[in-house]
């Protein structure tokens, strides 16, 4: 859904062209994708390590297809891990190890099985938490960046091609074309910025908190389990995350 947006408002774009009788093929220059595009994301290349941007642009793909987080799921994943420790013990969570839906809660069930305590085990994984947003944080700031850089190089284009256009100042004929194609650069770098990069920048980050609160919440779930509580117990304490409160 998230790139159907993309290719709507690019399409509502084209399709004012078309109402005020201007052809969308004036919008197509090499010359002003060049020194958007390009110097765009090259200076990123500047800002970011190359494994930072491999990473980012990987991510792009969850404008297409999003990680599947499921709180709800969860809470019931761990609230039956919860009942069965309380009816068959801690160490017959070991068979259910394989049915954890991630790894994160895999390795969590593995740990409260090998007899990590719940101090321990709380802080592995919150640890492990803020590693990975670490890690996922560059993802977004990537495009942050890029959509900050795309209007300047737009402007730049765009005074690019005045200077070349205040050359045909004897040639009338050639001069409002010329002076035309000097702005598709600035509208390059308005719809990369702002339609592309910065909507995709904060979708990255939303998907980052969604993962986050995910696998808080089984963190609560995990030392719930590792505390010996009861279901009930846990219930109440992943309801905060679900908004749905058990009595």
């Amino acid at each position: 859904m998230n790139l159907i947006g993309i290719v709507a408002a690019v399409g509502c774009i084209i399709a004012t062209m078309l109402i005020e009788g201007t052809h969308p093929g004036a919008l197509v220059n090499l010359p002003a994708f060049l020194i958007v595009v390009g110097t765009s994301f090259s200076a990123g290349l500047v800002q970011f390590a190359p494994k930072d941007i491999g990473s980012a642009l990987k991510h792009f793909g969850w404008l297409i297809a999003p990680p599947h987080v499921n709180l709800e799921a969860q809470a019931e994943f761990l609230a039956g891990m919860s009942a069965t420790a309380r009816q068959q013990g801690i160490l017959s969570l070991e068979n259910s190890v394989g049915s954890a839906p991630d790894d994160f809660t895999r390795n969590g069930i593995q740990m409260i099985v090998d007899g990590v305590d719940k101090e321990s085990l709380a802080k592995l994984l919150d640890n492990a938490i803020q590693v990975e947003q670490e890690k996922l944080e560059p993802n977004a700031k990537f495009y942050e960046a890029v959509g900050g850089y795309a209007p300047t190089f737009g402007i730049i284009g765009a005074v690019l091609g005045l200077i070349h256009a205040m050359g045909l100042l004897d040639r009338p004929d050639l001069l409002g074309p010329s002076i035309a194609v000097a702005f598709v650069a600035t509208i390059y770098g308005l719809v990369l910025a702002n339609i592309v990069c910065l909507p995709a920048a904060n979708r990255i980050k939303n998907l980052n908190s969604e993962i986050a609160m995910y696998k808080y919440m089984t963190l609560e779930g995990l030392v719930s389990i590792a505390s010996s509580e009861n279901t009930m117990m846990l219930k109440r304490r992943v309801s905060a995350f679900t908004g749905t409160f058990s009595d």
